[in-house]
């Protein structure tokens, strides 16, 4: 069973997209704020990350730096899960190494899932 790490402040939306993974199969394990999702991607080893820019303690970006430069997560795959859309924010975690950018309110939960599923080749 495939591991999704879920770093996402707002706790309706953490426990939607909770709900709905493990529904479709996947385990999930999820942080509140960027602290807390650094340490548990370094515990859990999370087959992939979905990461929200805007958090509590450490923003989204710095979280990704984070993940990048760790040897024990850096090839773990980050789908960034945001409100921010700006070109700019796209182009920052981009080349911070995300795999891919999702604007929350431009996707559907399976839309959702059919990008996981693709970055974890299913």
């Amino acid at each position: 069973m495939k591991k999704i790490l879920l770093i996402e402040d707002e706790s309706a939306l953490q426990k939607t997209l909770d709900d709905f993974l493990k529904s479709e199969g996947y385990e999930t394990v999820s942080a509140l704020d960027g602290e807390k999702g650094v340490k548990l991607a370094k515990a859990n080893k999370p087959d992939l990350i979905l990461l929200d820019l805007v958090l509590p303690k450490m923003h989204g970006f710095d979280v990704l730096k984070k993940l990048k430069e760790d040897s024990k997560t850096k090839t773990i795959p980050v789908i960034i899960l945001t409100n921010l859309e700006t070109t700019g924010d796209v182009e920052k975690a981009l080349g911070l190494g995300a795999s891919t950018y999702l604007v929350k309110a431009s996707y559907t939960l399976k839309e959702v899932l059919s990008k996981i599923k693709k970055e974890l080749d299913e």
